[in-house]
């Protein structure tokens, strides 16, 4: 399915200087466009982007075309990146796109004086974006015990693997309820919240399970919300489950996959071990799973 962003979305990012990698976006005074790969590689896919959109000033999506070739499972990231002189610039990201659909989806921040997220926000429909061949990570449904929750846990960016992961029906035939938290600092970073709310409950195939089964629970820190807190507060102070009106987490039954910055993951691990939870990876089934080979840059 092609997501359907908002209508409204944030001002499209402008520069006063050049950076390496741009080139000027011809009739818009300091706008910049990717400059397209001098050669071809083997290792990545020049994929044509196709949508893009700008929630904040600091949070981009955009969709791409896939490679007809390209497998990959649901919560899986690839390295993506353009060329720089020459030369890939590449870095880890989640595909928000499941893996039965046409295209690829990715959302990113844009870090001022990252080198690839100062150059990769100016992106525009049309645009070349080169992608790794070759998906991995441990955000994998297998790579958990099965049980009667599981648990999608995720601040800003590591949504991402998410989005993935509650369009796949596997999620929904393993577990009794599909629980996914999003904590944001401010309320525009919430990205896919209408997605999630309005459009995917009414999906020709899915609707009827995450109607039943999928329960989201997005959170502010910054801003007047519902929801103000960490999510190891809310998961401390049994809050979430009471709002959720669900058991409290107990590694017996649920599982829980962590998506999300360094701070978050190390937290979050603590909590969870605490309560007796088991990390699982490729070789073994655990009760949580965790992916740790990225942050955000």
């Amino acid at each position: 399915m092609t997501t359907p962003y908002p209508e409204i979305s944030a001002p499209t990012p402008t520069i006063d200087h050049p950076l390496t990698g741009l080139v000027p976006y011809e009739g818009h005074a300091g706008q910049y466009r990717l400059e397209k790969p001098s050669k071809e590689y083997g290792h990545l896919y020049p994929a044509e982007v196709k949508q893009v959109h700008h929630w904040t000033n600091r949070l981009f999506s955009f969709t791409t075309t896939r490679d007809p070739g390209l497998r990959f499972s649901n919560g899986q990231f690839a390295m993506i990146g353009i060329e720089v002189e020459g030369k890939p610039l590449l870095r880890a990201y989640s595909l928000a796109s499941a893996n039965y659909e046409d295209q690829m989806e990715f959302l990113s921040i844009a870090v001022e004086d990252g080198p690839l997220t100062s150059r990769l926000r100016h992106v525009k429909v049309g645009d070349t974006v080169l992608i790794g061949r070759k998906p991995v990570g441990t955000l994998l449904l297998d790579n958990l015990k099965p049980g009667r929750n599981l648990y999608f846990l995720s601040t800003g960016t590591g949504l991402a693997p998410f989005m993935s992961l509650i369009k796949d029906p596997d999620a929904y035939d393993r577990y009794q309820n599909v629980i996914l938290t999003h904590t944001v600092r401010e309320r525009g970073e919430l990205a896919y919240k209408d997605l999630i709310e309005k459009i995917l409950p009414e999906h020709e195939f899915l609707g009827e399970d995450i109607k039943a089964k999928l329960k989201y629970y997005p959170a502010v820190t910054r801003e007047e919300f519902p929801v103000r807190e960490r999510i190891t507060a809310l998961i401390n102070s049994g809050r979430i489950f009471k709002d959720l009106n669900i058991d409290e987490l107990d590694p017996e039954h649920d599982r829980v996959m962590i998506c999300g910055s360094p701070e978050m993951l190390a937290d979050t691990q603590k909590l969870l071990e605490e309560r007796g939870f088991q990390e699982g990876n490729m070789s073994r089934q655990g009760s949580y799973v965790v992916e740790k080979a990225f942050a955000e840059r």
